[in-house]
């Protein structure tokens, strides 16, 4: 079952509430997987790249918004995913990687950025003027974010009048986790304020009705606020919706939008359903997918170690190691402690910011080098009881080892479609 983005807040208002799960990676198996979901079970695939991944100028996945669109794209014919299931969606778009500039440099970016994603056919379009630049606040009041937010919205509005097709979705508000989760153990995260959520809200309206964008504000279909859930290197934050009866309350007054969740990895089904049913139909997930997926991809390397002669002990294992000690800058300031503590951070954190490394040479030359030992071997029972074992069902048969990565993903993705309410698991 489809749902589209400017359904949920109705199927909310009518007591049938229904989600969408917002996969949040450049991975391409993440990707992937997440097409061929989508397809077998007809529902709409939702794909986000944030400001920082894909840019104008390529990002840190050094790819533009075009070269992302053209990926999912090629993917989705792979895998006979049709095109009316698939949205794209910019998160955080704002002038974020270029605030060590002056505002005004760093807006005429965001300006950019913003056309090349509506240009590019993205149409979910998270608003992100928040975070202040040189010389500013590190977080700016409701009235600037919400006058950058509308001079980004013009921009859009004007890429998506030249370009063609459906007018953009927008998303506002900013109070989210740190990016990629937080940095220390977690006991606690306090849902945002109803009333903070209905100025952000009364604010950003008035704006826009004075900049003469009253036509896009009246397609924001979506509030990012703080719903009590949270995942860091080493715990996670279960939802706990007892928390949360006031701010559930601005819905109710505010029937245009519902509540957009980021970081709802590792919550699993019950959580997530009780998210969705509770006005947060629009389930963002990332870390959590390649976390699963450097899980099977280590399950494997273990299970080749073991299982072919001339392989290796545990080369892919070996070969990230190496990597993320060579080229620190990604994990150094977020992983901290010991030696020891720091090493199995690096390969099991929940933040998991091996992420940032697969993409790499180094990395891609490794995982080839496993999935193509293992290719056609037939795995006995037991090696995939010692180290995979829910993967039980792969053995004694000619292993596919890209079937195996792409079904850990879809796990996740299930407990996802489950929490939806868009149909079978």
């Amino acid at each position: 079952m489809q749902v589209h983005l400017n359904q949920l807040a109705m199927l909310r208002a009518e007591g049938r509430p229904k989600g969408i799960t917002s996969v949040c990676s450049a991975h391409p198996l993440v990707l992937r997987a997440a097409l061929r979901h989508g397809r077998v079970h007809a529902s709409t695939v939702l794909i986000e790249a944030t400001c920082n991944q894909v840019n104008h100028l390529g990002g840190y996945t050094g790819m533009t918004p075009g070269d992302f669109a053209a990926l999912v794209q090629r993917i989705a014919k792979e895998e006979d995913c049709p095109e009316q299931l698939i949205v794209l969606g910019g998160d955080h778009l704002g002038p974020n990687p270029w605030r060590d500039r002056p505002a005004e440099e760093a807006m005429a970016e965001a300006e950019k950025m913003v056309a090349a994603y509506v240009d590019a056919g993205f149409r979910k379009i998270h608003l992100d003027a928040s975070m202040g630049c040189k010389g500013e606040p590190a977080a700016l009041d409701d009235e600037t974010t919400a006058h950058r937010a509308a001079r980004l919205a013009d921009v859009a509005e004007a890429s998506a009048r030249r370009s063609g097709g459906a007018m953009p979705l927008y998303v506002i508000g900013t109070e989210v986790p740190p990016p990629g989760g937080a940095d220390h153990a977690l006991t606690a995260i306090e849902p945002t304020a109803a009333s903070a959520a209905r100025k952000t809200i009364d604010v950003h309206r008035r704006v826009f009705d004075e900049a003469g964008l009253h036509e896009a504000f009246g397609r924001a279909i979506g509030l990012v606020v703080q719903p009590g859930v949270e995942f860091g290197n080493h715990n996670v934050i279960v939802y706990d919706r007892s928390k949360i009866a006031e701010l559930k309350s601005v819905l109710t007054d505010e029937p245009q939008f519902v509540f957009e969740a980021h970081s709802t990895d590792y919550q699993g089904t019950a959580p997530l359903s009780a998210l969705v049913e509770d006005g947060f139909p629009i389930l963002k997930v990332g870390p959590e997918l390649t976390f699963v997926l450097r899980e099977a991809l280590y399950g494997l390397d273990l299970i080749a170690s073991d299982l072919l002669p001339d392989y290796g002990e545990r080369p892919l294992h070996a070969a990230i190691e190496a990597l993320m000690l060579a080229h620190p800058k990604n994990w150094s300031q977020h992983y901290h402690g010991t030696e020891g503590e720091q090493r199995w951070l690096r390969h099991y954190s929940l933040s998991d910011r091996i992420r940032y490394y697969w993409a790499s040479a180094d990395a891609q030359s490794a995982v080839e080098k496993l999935c193509d030992a293992l290719r056609g071997q037939t795995i006995p029972l037991p090696l995939f009881w010692q180290h995979m074992p829910a993967a039980r069902h792969f053995a004694d048969a000619p292993l596919d080892p890209e079937e195996v990565l792409i079904w850990r993903v879809t796990c996740s993705l299930a407990d996802y479609h489950a929490a939806c309410g868009t149909g079978k698991r």
